[in-house]
């Protein structure tokens, strides 16, 4: 079955940066659009960026802050978080895009503190 696993979270300061990683299974990878998406503590969850063949898209607020890139071979995708800001403290996931209420995980969770 399709199954996303996500790691690379953790506590960092305002300013640092992360990269997250979604390793996905069960899947023909290459061929299926992936996204990240988060989660803050009383709000809904929220796509951050997407990749779709060699393509991207970003949320207003982590444009020019994150990229996504993902790597086919090894069925992961990655979020490279620079310049974070303690508004960008959530749970972060990875699911196909649109998502499907079937695939998420547990999510990797990120601090950021001011």
């Amino acid at each position: 079955q399709v199954q996303f696993v996500e790691s690379g979270g953790g506590l960092v300061q305002a300013g640092g940066s992360l990269r997250l990683s979604c390793a996905a299974s069960g899947m023909t990878f290459s061929i299926n659009a992936i996204g990240w998406y988060r989660q803050a503590p009383g709000k809904q969850r929220d796509m951050v960026a997407v990749i779709s063949g060699g393509s991207t898209s970003y949320a207003d607020s982590v444009k020019g802050r994150f990229t996504i890139s993902r790597d086919n071979a090894k069925s992961t995708v990655y979020l490279q978080m620079n310049s974070l800001k303690p508004e960008d403290t959530a749970v972060y996931f990875c699911n196909k895009f649109p998502p499907s209420k079937d695939y998420w995980g547990q999510g990797t969770q990120v601090t950021v503190s001011s």
